[in-house]
């Protein structure tokens, strides 16, 4: 199976207009007939509705988010997803043009300005599925009986014992494959530190000869021979 066939991409509405959001939605499905694109698409009438189910379900690839809401605006409910979601693209909907600098705190893709124009949402939308493929490449794992999708930017590292490789990302993750198989599969952001493991550059605070520090207060012994390629890794990859 190839990334990305198997699932949906997940897109959240989020507006207090019922009329804007159908519009929104309409010109979403007209989208995704045109480019063949699987789309579930979901309507939520507030910040404060989108986030009750986004804290039992992180798994939304676009938010198309109204700024002026409710209780909860839409810049502010964007800061509560970036907490733990890097990957997800975020499109503000405005009736005010005097928002956008807020939207370099949270990644914003971009600012449709209402009413809203079908020309630019549709090139938007292009250019939303473009980056969510880039950036959300997953890692596809047969374990404990299922198919797991993990996000290349969760797993923090890769090791080995015996015959079995463990997956270390939101959760571990252990699976009767070797490491090598894992490194055809990562890209550059992964470098492969001796025989028993593949790093995340991204997650790496501090490197001295015998350990590595990553950023969650993990330690690793580093291999003998492994400093000079690893810190040659990080220096191509900054």
């Amino acid at each position: 199976m190839k990334e990305g066939e198997h699932m949906a991409y997940r897109v959240a509405i989020v507006d207090d207009s019922t009329t804007d959001a159908e519009f929104v939605k309409g010109i979403l499905n007209s989208w995704a007939d045109l480019r063949q694109a699987n789309i579930q698409a979901e309507v939520f009438p507030s910040a404060e509705a989108f986030l009750f189910q986004y804290a039992e379900d992180k798994d939304w690839d676009i938010l198309l988010l109204d700024i002026e809401m409710g209780a909860m605006d839409g810049v502010t409910m964007a800061k509560r997803v970036r907490q733990d979601n890097e990957a997800v693209q975020i499109v503000f909907i405005t009736g005010y043009s005097d928002y956008i600098a807020e939207g370099y705190e949270v990644a914003a893709l971009h600012y449709l300005m209402k009413p809203v124009n079908r020309e630019k949402l549709l090139s938007v939308l292009d250019r939303a599925l473009e980056k969510r493929k880039q950036e959300e490449r997953c890692l596809n794992l047969e374990a404990y009986g299922e198919m797991v999708r993990i996000p290349f930017y969760e797993i923090r590292y890769l090791d080995v014992h015996q015959n079995y490789v463990t997956v270390h990302a939101k959760a571990d993750y252990t699976v009767k494959r070797t490491l090598g198989d894992f490194e055809k599969e990562l890209d550059d952001r992964f470098c492969r530190v001796g025989r028993a493991m593949i790093l995340n550059l991204k997650y790496i605070q501090r490197v001295t000869k015998t350990e590595v520090r990553l950023s969650d207060g993990t330690v690793l012994p580093l291999p003998r021979g492994a400093y000079e390629p690893l810190n040659r890794a990080i220096i191509q990859h900054t």
